[in-house]
């Protein structure tokens, strides 16, 4: 690392650095970002430069960034109008308190950034921390006060290599998504719905579908993600621990690093750029974290299942609905936004068959008990359906009539569990002692 970034106390090499992103910066990009490195260094900083973030991000967005139109303000206001009346018939969820928003590529990357920190930290802190752990490790103890300068040295060039790889991949993300819920997970502060006219007609240029019908089935989308967000106000802090949880389980495979150590040269580092995209320098996921992702997707699936039984029926009216539910899902199919999104963080796979299964849960749901009783289902966490649930939605169907009759669930393990404790019985079963008045 010391050689690859100027060694000897040497500034870093710009040409090397932009290889080791895999960024394509033009020179004044690059000279800004070399600033940027270059204080960070001096100030022995060993934190996650996220101002490079924004720079990285925002420069990518304005390169081709169309500013919006009167014309694009006034027909997705219009359409943004009309699919909340629909949206009111499809859902209990209530409306927003805010005024959904056309906003430009620059401006959703401004919106979203916040999130992509919240989402992005732990990862970047897990990584930084093991390569460090995984450099002290390796080192004999007559090293550990040399190694301890190294590791800082790590720390602010991991950090700053995953705030420019962050930056480009937000950046590319301003050029595809149609909307602010398009990643599929809460990017936009919380109540806040917005379309992107300029990728909205990159999206529709080939579907030969009216512009105004495929204007009201995205609003509809993101309003009704925006609703879904603002009233279960806990699901947003339910997604990024997922994340979190996935991140704090990161290691580094001390054996790949000492290999690809000895064949490092400073002047290629093309292979240390593959290594760290591909996840080389990680060893095979634990159980942990597996266990982690299966539940991020099957949360995530669980939400735009909603979102796709809401949006199919706020938009029923519409001749083309079906046509335009069919080009989202082959979007998705073939890597959309929010799989290259979470593929970047944390190398999920969102699968389409997944979401389909999660919609199907909730048609059957919606069926049976009806719109407000699948939509209560988002008051409180512990109420909302799991991967059995989807899986096999006819329990979950089953649980919810009987309440709807007002039967009383069949007691289990947890029911006596929380009456023990509440009358004062011991673990053992026998009461505890009276305490004294």
């Amino acid at each position: 690392m010391r050689q690859l970034f100027g060694g000897g106390g040497g500034a870093p090499d710009p040409e090397a650095l932009a290889r080791l992103s895999g960024m394509n910066i033009d020179p004044a990009m690059m000279q800004t970002i070399m600033s940027q490195l270059q204080g960070a260094f001096a100030a022995g900083s060993d934190g996650i430069p996220w101002d490079m973030t924004k720079r990285g991000a925002l420069h990518i967005a304005n390169q081709d960034g169309l500013s919006v139109t009167g014309g694009q303000r006034t027909d997705l206001d219009q359409a943004f109008s009309l699919a909340n009346l629909w949206l009111g018939e499809a859902t209990s969820v209530s409306d927003l308190s805010t005024t959904p928003k056309v906003i430009t590529r620059g401006a959703w990357v401004e919106a979203t950034l916040p999130v992509w920190q919240e989402l992005a930290e732990p990862v970047a802190t897990s990584i930084t921390d093991a390569l460090t752990r995984a450099l002290s490790e390796q080192a004999p103890e007559e090293m550990r006060a040399l190694i301890e300068g190294a590791g800082r040295l790590m720390r602010t060039v991991g950090g700053s290599l995953f705030a420019l790889q962050l930056g480009q991949v937000v950046g590319n993300l301003s050029k595809e998504v149609v909307s602010g819920g398009d990643v599929g997970i809460p990017l936009m502060p919380d109540g806040e719905a917005a379309i992107l006219p300029q990728n909205f007609a990159d999206f529709g240029r080939d579907l030969e579908i009216p512009d105004d019908q495929l204007a009201l089935y995205v609003a509809a989308r993101e309003l009704a993600h925006a609703r879904l967000f603002r009233h279960a106000r806990w699901l947003r802090l339910h997604v990024i621990s997922q994340v979190t949880e996935f991140a704090r389980a990161i290691h580094v495979d001390t054996d790949a690093l000492e290999d690809l150590a000895t064949r490092f040269d400073p002047s290629e580092p093309d292979e240390l750029r593959r290594a760290l995209e591909s996840g080389a320098l990680l060893p095979p996921r634990t159980d942990a974290q597996n266990a982690a992702l299966a539940r991020l997707e099957n949360l995530l699936a669980t939400i735009e299942g909603w979102v796709d039984v809401v949006t199919e029926d706020a938009t029923s009216r519409l001749p083309s609905a079906a046509r335009i539910a069919e080009a989202v899902r082959r979007r998705r199919a073939v890597g959309g936004p929010a799989e290259r999104a979470l593929g970047s963080l944390v190398g999920l796979e969102l699968r389409p068959r997944r979401m389909r299964e999660a919609a199907a849960m909730w048609r059957a749901v919606t069926d049976a008990v009806g719109i407000a009783g699948r939509d209560s289902l988002w008051d409180y966490p512990d109420l909302m359906p799991g991967a059995d649930d989807i899986d096999d939605p006819s329990a979950l169907v089953a649980r919810l009539q009987a309440r709807a009759r007002g039967e009383v669930p069949a007691r289990d393990e947890m029911d006596d569990a929380l009456e023990r404790l509440l009358s004062g019985e011991a673990d053992s079963g026998e009461p505890e002692d009276p305490r004294p008045v």
